[in-house]
């Protein structure tokens, strides 16, 4: 038993030895060194690991943040070590565009989508020249409200007076949120003419040439409106475009004096045509002015309880009829259609609620010959057209309109 416990001791001793020669560096002999027992060895030495010194950044919004609003400064900068490559993009992939200063902050360029998740992708250099890459992420703030608008015309061909409309479905509020939309929005005409912004009510931003359109003109209108506030936290989602052509200068003058209709097309008189009117009255004259063919429809039930202001069921004047070959002039219920009814007034008298009343033949004719855009203007009664009432950029001089602008 001893002799095995003796024997256990040994080989423990040896396998200690063996951990010890092989934990211990590498010895570095010196030049000419013997071996034997008159040699010397140097002192046992071990290679350190080195230190690195990445890049310091600081990036806003912070990683993880919530809530970032989209006209928020989005920025990175090293604060430490050098900026390299900078990323931003959303979680469809699109890249928010931007760029770094003189002072070596990268900024964003644009506005940032609410309701959006982003990643920053960040390369820098670290002061010992250490690369590094960076992820941090971000949500923005999901609006109690997100402001959405349509954009008229959308395509198609359309009249010499028709302007180019961006309608919101709820109100800009302020000057300076109606200045940030308009200082986005763009129009593009081919060939190139004179025109300007201008708002109608704090919903509907309209673009008018300073005279009505060339025939011909290609225009293009594109709204890059997304991360644009337009009230208590109501934000702007989305980009938009359009084009449409501009066709024949068709502008006819109604005469509610003489009762008549005179057509031009190009300024060449076209047709001369019997109308009546509105009837004298505070709720049924016909507005004077320049009004714009809005839409086409061929068929309606006219109920005077929609007009503005209205008429209701029961009262003196009531009327809910069958109507043909309607064109809309303004959203108050002013139309020109087929009249049967009051042939025998047309050319003589005034009768209508508003309208312009013209026989079934001459108004079918009429509608066939007509797009929106087409021009018509009133002349001869005491009741002036609002712009809001319609398409209403022509009751102004070019003058007038651009004072309607939000940057002024």
């Amino acid at each position: 038993m001893r002799v095995q416990r003796r024997h256990g001791y040994a080989a423990a001793l040896l396998v200690l030895s063996v951990l010890l020669t092989a934990c211990q560096g590498l010895s570095v002999g010196t030049a000419g060194a013997g071996t034997g027992s008159g040699s010397k060895q140097a002192s046992p030495t071990t290679t350190p690991t080195p230190e690195t010194t990445p890049a310091v950044l600081e990036v806003s919004p912070a990683d993880l943040s919530t809530g970032v609003l989209p006209n928020a400064p989005i920025t990175v900068k090293a604060s430490s070590g050098t900026l390299g490559s900078v990323t931003l993009v959303d979680a469809k992939g699109v890249t928010v565009p931007g760029q770094a200063g003189p002072d070596g902050v990268w900024t964003a360029t644009d506005l940032l989508r609410p309701s959006t998740a982003y990643t920053f992708t960040i390369a820098a250099t670290g002061p010992d020249g250490t690369a590094t890459s960076t992820k941090s992420t971000f949500t923005t703030l999901k609006p109690k409200v997100t402001a959405t608008y349509g954009l008229i015309p959308n395509g198609g061909t359309v009249g010499v007076g028709m302007p180019v409309i961006v309608q919101f479905v709820s109100g800009v509020i302020t000057k300076a949120e109606r200045a940030e939309v308009e200082k986005r929005v763009k129009v593009t005409t081919v060939p190139e003419q004179q025109g300007a912004w201008g708002w109608l009510d704090n919903r509907q931003l309209m673009w008018r040439p300073k005279d009505f359109w060339t025939p011909g003109t290609k225009v293009t209108l594109s709204t890059p409106l997304h991360g644009l506030q337009t009230g208590d936290d109501k934000w702007i989602a989305g980009d938009d475009q359009t084009s449409f052509t501009v066709g024949s200068s068709m502008v006819s003058t109604v005469d509610m004096k003489a009762y008549t209709m005179t057509v031009r097309r190009g300024g060449a008189v076209l047709r001369t045509f019997k109308v009546s009117t509105g009837k004298p009255g505070p709720l049924t004259e016909t507005r004077y002015g320049t009004k714009v063919i809005i839409e086409r429809n061929s068929a309606i039930t006219m109920d005077s309880a929609t007009l503005v202001p209205s008429i209701p069921k029961g009262a003196p004047g009531y009327y809910k009829i069958d109507t043909k070959w309607n064109l809309r002039l303004t959203w108050t219920g002013e139309f020109i259609h087929s009249a049967p009814w009051s042939v025998n007034a047309q050319g003589t008298q005034n009768v209508s609620h508003g309208c312009t009343n013209m026989a079934p033949a001459d108004a079918q004719w009429m509608f066939n010959n007509s797009k929106m855009g087409d021009v018509v203007k009133f002349t001869g009664s005491s009741r002036a057209f609002k712009p809001t009432e319609g398409i209403g950029v022509w009751v102004y001089d070019f003058a007038g309109w651009k004072a309607q602008s939000a940057l002024v």
